[in-house]
């Protein structure tokens, strides 16, 4: 019998809900990284899957959304529900690609500028927004089986490495609240 090698875990970075809104709120060098950026956060998308989107692969109307396309990584077909939110960042639909003109080395030289700018001290790449989809629905009570079909995971052990951020942040948390020597009690940021 052959062991399989169990994957080493990692950290995976991710923007917390106020530090993604600073940056949303941030003016970026290029409008299509930005967008492609913040559409990734909305959707969990890949940067594979967001460059080669096209307007075909969008269907649906507002409020029943839907990508409907193959993934680049695995090749499997998959149905994505999207927000209506995320479709506003997109420009009048046209034909072909979605985003147009992305390119990974403009999202690699204009990333850590935007990050700067919006004052966020993070090593955040373009997968991070992936991982921060995952962390912050898991984290606003969506639940596992489904954010790991929104992910597009074919098992669900590999969208458990999300469930240990949210624990670690829970544990966090819990040690917030001290006890002052005088018996008050003090909240700690």
């Amino acid at each position: 019998m052959v062991e399989s090698i169990s994957p080493k875990d990692t950290h995976r970075e991710f923007l917390f809900l106020d530090e993604l809104q600073q940056l949303a709120n941030t003016k970026c060098e290029s409008e299509v990284v930005k967008k492609a950026s913040l559409f990734s956060v909305l959707t969990g998308l890949r940067f594979s899957d967001i460059n080669t989107l096209e307007w075909s692969e969008l269907r649906g109307s507002a409020g029943n959304r839907y990508i409907q396309f193959s993934t680049d990584k695995t090749g499997s077909a998959e149905f994505l529900p999207f927000s209506d939110q995320a479709y506003a960042l997109l420009e009048e639909k046209g034909n072909g690609k979605v985003f147009q003109g992305l390119k990974y080395y403009l999202v690699d030289t204009v990333l850590p500028d935007w990050l700067k700018e919006a004052g966020i001290d993070k090593h955040i790449t373009f997968h991070c927004f992936r991982h921060t989809f995952a962390t912050l629905q898991l984290v606003l009570g969506t639940d596992i089986v489904t954010v790991s079909k929104l992910l597009g995971h074919r098992d669900i052990k590999t969208t458990m490495i999300y469930v240990k951020i949210v624990d670690k942040l829970k544990r966090d948390a819990s040690h917030r609240i001290k006890l002052n020597i005088s018996g008050e009690w003090l909240l700690v940021a």
